[in-house]
């Protein structure tokens, strides 16, 4: 079912409008070091704190604010005058018959023609409605960068320890080669082979806590968080659930909820309404006055009424290149929309060509390779230990068990990246699959 942008709004936990005072406060409580945090603490904090996003859901606001500029009238204007006062000292009397001074009191309204108020407050509207579409968007980009933020570090935080664990099983057969070395039982040249392969490992092992520092960095940004505001650590299983099975759902779940066709469309409704709009520009417009004056002077004195109607003779300027120019910015919005449309079947069949390809790749390492890996270095390590086999033979048992688990570990982390860019794709929540 699809729901328009502000029911989903708010199902994201996104308020319509950027809170201005109490996010400082709110967002300072919330900002203290944490040790570990979930892939759904994440997207929540995201979504609350992440500094594009609430630079982004000011435009709502601002948004609400043309509405009300919109629904204002014209202001009526108030003219006050005074004209043929003696200030110059020529005198008013009945000789020279000067004067009299004349004051005067006159309102003009302004009557808009053309429904253009109306027309105002509808094309404001519209404009709301797509900038709410437009944040939504913004929230679809944000999440599937922190889900991508958070599997990232998730694979440097076991890739660090799968280097460790290596770094620590060759400093072990560093450790017994020195012993068979000291009792001769071991060509020294053997020990200076393990030794290099040790810093190597070691060498590995700082690689990977500076990918872990990047990827932690990178999500504490999308998070809202100042970096060096404490260690984070990734929680929880990286997701494993078995995704979607026909293509064709997605891609009309796809067609009915992307916020991003969402916003195409508001768009197109958006240049309707100022169509409407500047057609209705074209009409002539009324101004309908009044006036009261006083005479005063030797004269005679009198008080008398005026009334007028005064508006433009439409001979050449009738809004003319404004209704152009948004007709054909509106033919541009529906290609645009179309343009959107194709995009969006592209995108969501390439992620489904990526999840499938992804299921498969992890689902071949985990029955064919993991255990012959894990079983060759076992049986290799301690076959070497009795000096049954040679330090090569080790070393490449050893290398290839790396390989393979570091396979392993970006296969899961690319499979939970697939059902993620699913969800992105075809305009899920992040409620959608819990």
């Amino acid at each position: 079912m699809h729901f328009g942008p502000v029911f989903t709004l708010a199902v994201l936990g996104i308020p319509l409008c950027a809170p201005a005072a109490n996010w400082g406060a709110a967002n300072q409580a919330e900002s203290q070091p944490v040790s570990s945090i979930t892939m759904d603490q994440a997207v929540s904090e995201a979504l609350k704190h992440n500094l594009s996003l609430l630079a982004q859901r000011y435009s709502v606001s601002v948004a609400e604010a043309a509405k009300i500029t919109a629904g204002l009238r014209p202001n009526p204007v108030l003219s006050l005058s005074a004209d043929h006062l003696d200030l110059l000292g020529t005198g008013f009397n009945e000789i020279n018959g000067a004067g009299p001074p004349e004051y005067s009191l006159r309102t003009d309204f302004v009557f808009e023609r053309g429904r253009k108020r109306q027309f105002r407050m509808d094309f404001a509207e519209a404009n709301r409605f797509e900038v709410e579409a437009e944040v939504l968007n913004a929230a679809r980009n944000v999440v599937l960068d922190v889900e991508n933020a958070f599997i990232d570090l998730r694979l440097a935080d076991d890739s660090l320890k799968l280097a460790e664990e290596n770094h620590q099983a060759l400093q072990k057969i560093v450790e017994l080669n020195s012993v068979r070395v000291r009792t001769g039982d071991l060509p020294e040249v053997e020990l200076l082979r393990i030794g290099v392969a040790a810093v190597q490992s070691r060498n590995q092992v700082y690689q990977a806590r500076l990918r872990v520092r990047t990827a932690r960095n990178r999500l504490m940004l999308l998070l809202g968080r100042a970096s060096g505001g404490g260690t984070l650590t990734a929680a929880g299983e990286l997701r494993r659930d078995a995704g979607p099975s026909a293509l064709d759902q997605l891609m009309t779940q796809a067609l009915e909820a992307r916020p991003d066709l969402e916003a195409a469309r508001r768009t197109a409704a958006r240049s309707q309404a100022e169509l409407r709009l500047q057609i209705a520009q074209g009409k002539v417009d009324y101004t309908v006055g009044s006036e009261y004056r006083r005479q005063d002077g030797v004269n005679g004195r009198g008080n008398t009424l005026g009334f007028f109607v005064q508006t433009n003779l439409p001979l050449f300027n009738r809004n003319q290149g404004e209704i152009e120019r948004v007709r054909r910015e509106l033919q541009q919005h529906e290609a645009r929309l179309k343009q959107v449309q194709a995009e969006i079947r592209t995108e969501v069949t390439d992620a489904f060509d990526q999840f499938q390809t992804s299921k498969t790749l992890l689902h071949g390492i985990e029955t064919d390779m993991l255990r012959q890996a894990r079983e060759v270095r076992e049986i290799t390590e301690y076959s070497y230990r009795r000096g049954e086999a040679s330090l090569i033979e080790f070393l490449d048992a050893q290398r290839a068990f790396n390989d393979t688990m570091q396979s392993y570990n970006e296969a899961r982390a690319e499979y939970a990246r697939s059902l993620y860019l699913l969800d992105a794709t075809t305009g899920r929540t992040p409620q959608d699959h819990q």
